[in-house]
């Protein structure tokens, strides 16, 4: 069975009637560990390097964006609780194959070992799937991710929008601004929840600023998001399209853009040393 990330518990609906409540009390599960954000320069530099190795697979495989974005949700994951070893710099290429080929298996995506073998590298089969349990163990099997996209149907639904047309408008939105968000390593310390009601007010006010107020505050009305978290997600979640856009590129990750993966990630990395 395909793995939804917008419906994460989908698989357990025969055996019990899961609600929001319980994606809220998982999702710091599905998170990296804490001290991940106190990166030294060789762990910060690995992993910007290997989120590029992911998008350039992205972009050169046409793979599906949910994919991309679910391999970077185990790299950061594995990252927070394995050590990586400075002396063995081929390690990088493997953990991205690795995390790649877990994302399409979950995503029920055909994709093979030789799709994904990065240039420079050859990886045989039975290697990656030594890796695969490394990561398998390290993330205690919980492979089925919860994400900001469950989330957004939640929050979209507490508000008192009406118009289904711009209800839709507004997901599209907030998805595009979360994809290009899970490239940005300051906002990786905040939940899935956070980032999704984040995703969605920064959308209500470009797309619809005359309800703005009524929006954030019927999303902030929310008693499992933090007030303060919130508002700094906000402001983090604000200066990143602001950015994009002032550099006219789009939000959607680049899969529809004329730029490349790559590209897209080597200014905004540039963009947070300066």
């Amino acid at each position: 069975m395909e793995f939804d990330l917008e419906d994460p518990l989908s698989c357990f609906k025969e055996q019990q009637a899961y609600t929001i409540t319980e994606l809220f009390a998982s999702e710091s599960d599905h998170m990296p560990a804490p001290n991940y954000l106190n990166s030294t320069h060789f762990r910060a530099s690995f992993r910007c390097e290997a989120i590029s190795l992911i998008l350039q697979v992205q972009f050169s495989c046409n793979l599906d964006p949910y994919v991309a974005y679910l391999a970077i949700n185990y790299l950061h994951r594995f990252m927070s609780r394995q050590e990586i070893p400075m002396e063995k710099p081929w390690l990088l290429k493997l953990v991205v194959i690795s995390c790649l080929s877990l994302a399409s298996k979950m995503k029920n995506t055909p994709l093979s070992i030789s799709d994904i073998q990065i240039e420079g590298c050859i990886f045989e089969s039975q290697t990656v799937r030594k890796m695969e349990l490394l990561i398998l163990g390290a993330l205690e099997w919980r492979m089925r991710s919860i994400t900001p996209f469950p989330f957004l149907h939640f929050f979209i639904s507490s508000t008192e929008l009406k118009d289904p047309s711009l209800k839709q408008v507004l997901k599209e939105q907030a998805t595009k601004i979360i994809f290009n968000a899970h490239n940005d390593i300051k906002l990786l310390e905040y939940k899935p929840s956070t980032i999704a009601a984040s995703a969605l007010i920064s959308a209500s006010r470009e797309l619809c600023p005359q309800q703005y107020t009524m929006l954030r505050a019927s999303i902030a009305a929310c008693e499992n998001l933090d007030e303060d978290s919130l508002t700094k997600c906000i402001d983090l979640m604000q200066e990143m399209v602001m950015w994009t856009e002032a550099n006219e590129s789009t939000i959607d990750t680049s899969f529809l853009s004329t730029e490349t993966p790559v590209s897209v990630l080597e200014r905004s990395i540039k963009r947070r040393r300066i």
